[in-house]
């Protein structure tokens, strides 16, 4: 039998968990116990579902340090980071177990004539979700709580890297049989999800993103695609370059840049390109990649030998380019797969550093002549997930989230970051389909229908 074996990349001896992969088989199986048990689920009401996902929140909260530990252990989050996504965990599953007593549509009149016209949301059955391994715990929530909390039962196909958080997270919110099923697995397991659940939510890379978008639109079902972001930061001459370096410097290393929202592109405007540089070269060299247990650490390893190799070699290529390494480019000289925070300058613009999402803590520093370059600039890729502006001028800030592309901006603030009870996503090629999050979530897990009610025997 297949297995999915989930190693600690902090110590790649330790073997987290070993896992079954229950196969396309497996998958169909689940979808049909979810779609068995959906029918109760919805019958529960409000209330029942309300209370059942508010027990989940109390049962995680209770093993928050067991989380903690399990989150750090599989996929090397820094032990502050982790404390914060399971605090977030708890908060989600709290949020979305008020939804269930959000209205579910609107009454209107009817054009002419006595009778009323009703809107009303419904749940459309079994939510496939495909999440990635970096939230290992936030984003399965942020994508199963709504979906639960508005009638659905939800199948999960966690990413191999973070089997373990997902069956732990899973078990513990203790939700009635075939409501919340967990299927470890790779491609073919997703595949199959994609093929047979009735609504689909995936996270991960565009390429993949890509072929689930394509499947899912083919089969006629509703679908919704995060797929990344190649991220911006645009400092301006007036900016506090202290703190725009610290913002970025946490943008960039933390969690060793291992975030859809990280900072992979500076861009310095104008006279701030000097100031900055040696700023952010200075912050940078003070968060280095160290062990993820400790509560002092930032930027803890990459997530496999893979990712450290592809990155190394992204770096090689990109000094043999002419580019300059302002701190970092190296393996740090301990076991696991750590790579310090980098900074590069004059890569080409050509070159993948500048072009691709490559998902570790490097960044490239862009000069820009003033603030119209800067956006064109920040506007030139395909993945305008997050951008951030530093400027201690309200009008250059306000001016700049008018006509930049991304789906989130945030001024003077790292570009890592959301806030879950807003929407989530971006803009181009990161991300197809309905936002996440928020009140937008609970809309995309369900469908409009629209009731007309008339008095009997009247003829319309």
């Amino acid at each position: 039998m297949t297995t999915v074996d989930s190693y600690n990349p902090a110590d790649p001896d330790d073997l987290v968990v070993s896992a079954p992969a229950v196969g396309a088989a497996g998958v169909e199986d689940a979808i049909g116990r979810a779609r068995a048990a959906q029918r109760e689920w919805w019958a529960l009401g409000a209330a029942g579902r309300s209370a059942a996902l508010g027990r989940a929140a109390n049962a995680l909260e209770a093993a928050g340090e067991e989380l903690v530990a399990l989150t750090v252990r599989e996929v090397g989050k820094p032990l502050a980071e982790a404390r914060g996504e399971v605090a977030r965990t708890v908060a989600i599953w709290r949020y979305y177990a008020q939804a269930p007593f959000a209205a579910a549509g609107d009454v209107h009149e009817p054009a002419a004539g006595p009778g009323l016209l009703l809107t009303r949301r419904r749940p459309y059955g079994v939510a496939g979700l495909v999440t990635p391994w970096n939230f290992p715990l936030a984003i399965p929530t942020w994508k199963a709580a709504p979906a639960l909390a508005v009638g659905n039962t939800v199948v999960l196909k966690p990413a191999p890297e973070a089997t373990a958080c997902a069956l732990r997270l899973a078990e513990l919110a203790g939700l009635p049989d075939g409501v919340l099923t967990v299927v470890p697995g790779g491609g073919e397991e997703g595949a199959a999800l994609v093929a047979g659940a009735d609504i689909v939510s995936f996270t991960g890379s565009t390429a993949v993103g890509r072929q689930v978008v394509a499947t899912a639109a083919g089969r006629g079902i509703p679908v919704q695609a995060e797929m990344g972001g190649l991220n911006s930061a645009l400092v301006l001459p007036d900016a506090d370059f202290a703190q725009a370096a610290a913002h970025l410097a946490a943008a960039i290393a933390g969690y060793a840049g291992q975030k859809c929202t990280a900072t992979s592109r500076v861009i310095a405007v104008g006279d701030a390109y000097r100031p900055l540089t040696e700023a952010l070269t200075k912050a940078l060299a003070q968060l280095p990649a160290a062990e993820p247990s400790s509560a002092s650490t930032a930027c803890g390893p990459v997530i496999n030998r893979q990712a450290l190799e592809r990155l190394l070699t992204a770096i090689d290529s990109a000094k043999a380019a002419g580019a300059t390494v302002l701190t970092g480019g190296v393996r740090a000289d301990r076991p696991g797969w750590y790579l310090e925070p980098t900074l590069l300058a004059d890569v080409p613009a050509e070159h993948p550093l500048a072009n691709e999402e490559f998902f570790g803590p490097v960044a490239v520093l862009l000069p820009a002549a003033d603030l119209d370059e800067a956006i064109a600039l920040a506007n030139g890729t395909r993945h305008t997930l997050a951008t951030s502006v530093h400027s201690r001028s309200l009008d250059t800030a306000l001016a700049a989230a008018d006509r930049l592309d991304a789906g989130m901006i945030r001024v003077n603030a790292p570009s890592s970051g959301v806030d879950f009870h807003l929407p989530f996503g971006g803009a181009k090629a990161a991300s197809y389909g309905a936002r996440e999050q928020g009140s937008t979530a609970t809309d995309f897990y369900t469908a409009s229908r629209t009731v007309s009610l008339l008095p009997a025997g009247e003829n319309r």
